[in-house]
């Protein structure tokens, strides 16, 4: 049988528009499931691992012994066994599909020692998720997460990273986003301002105490009076240069600092703070994101399903 070779249609780029292809190449799909019967041994058997019928796998080795004019496989009442075309075919095709499945497994195994590039807020990395990573590292202990804390927005276009966990509305340009926990706010203090000799039972009581704001958070109390509907309460305290300082002092008992809760869960429980009042969600959240238009890859998919699990756990505990 003489066949002829195909031919493509490839402009530009300084070369010929017509390439003739140099080599004849079966339709890969059959191919595969020639080689994953002739493996095992059974069309059962293959259709089994491949997760389809016996008769797919019939109508695909159908299709390879058409493509190829010859047939491969004696068909028999006890089983299937091959052709000495068949047998020929097995033995030449078998090293190229066990070269394929080394060279995948070893680009695999080159992205797994690849890092993980996470950029993330200061607040999220030391209350929520440094507290956790011990557990990451315990499930996945050839992914090394590499870590930039800062507070500005997150560019996708100018920065190397796998993922970014910030606090947004979720519809950030370009990119895709899997929203982990809303934003919820509740004033917190040390439990040493909850002595019985001070007065923290109602909002007038924190007349009497230094509200600790947040630089980068300024607004958390004003959102919080406005919510509970005492906007005279605003005070100018104290301010720190950031949250985490702004905690600290909380825990110091200098003041009330307005708490993010879904971060200060494990002090909550160490009771080094103690939550007032009544908390409110605001249209913010914590987002994790990364570029959009390109699937994340094998370390990111793993480390994104331990979040998951994580922030489900933490929902769990606190039913």
């Amino acid at each position: 049988m003489i066949r002829q070779f195909a031919s493509v249609t490839v402009p530009g780029y300084g070369i010929p528009d017509r390439i003739k292809m140099s080599r004849t190449v079966p339709p890969l799909n059959p191919l595969y499931v020639f080689e994953a019967v002739t493996r095992l041994g059974s069309f059962t058997r293959a259709a089994e691992e491949l997760n389809v019928t016996q008769s797919a796998v019939s109508r695909q080795i159908a299709a390879l012994e058409g493509y190829l004019n010859v047939r491969l496989f004696h068909r028999e009442r006890h089983g299937i066994t091959l052709t000495p075309p068949g047998e020929v075919y097995k033995q030449e095709i078998g090293p190229a599909f066990a070269a394929i499945s080394s060279a995948t497994e070893r680009i695999l195994n080159d992205e797994r020692s690849q890092p993980l590039f996470l950029r993330l807020y200061p607040t999220f990395a030391v209350k929520w998720l440094i507290p956790r990573l011990p557990l990451f590292h315990a499930e996945h202990p050839n992914i090394e997460v590499r870590l930039n804390t800062t507070i500005s927005p997150v560019d996708f276009t100018r920065e190397d990273l796998d993922l970014a966990i910030q606090l947004t509305t979720g519809d950030m340009k370009g990119c895709e986003s899997l929203l982990l926990f809303p934003d919820v706010i509740q004033p917190v203090c040390a439990p040493s301002l909850l002595k019985p000799d001070s007065s923290l039972k109602d909002l007038d009581d924190l007349k009497d105490h230094r509200l600790l704001h947040s630089h980068y958070r300024k607004s958390d109390w004003k959102d919080w009076l406005t919510a509970v509907d005492r906007p005279d309460l605003q005070s100018e305290g104290m301010t720190f240069p950031s949250s985490i300082l702004t905690y600290q002092a909380a825990t110091e008992g200098l003041g009330i600092a307005i708490g993010q809760t879904k971060l200060l869960e494990q002090d909550f429980a160490a009771g080094n703070l103690v939550p007032l009042f009544q908390p409110i969600e605001r249209e913010l959240g914590y987002y994790a994101l990364w570029i959009k238009g390109r699937e994340p890859d094998l370390k990111t998919r793993k480390f994104l399903s331990w979040l998951k699990r994580q922030i489900a756990q933490q929902e769990e505990t606190n039913k």
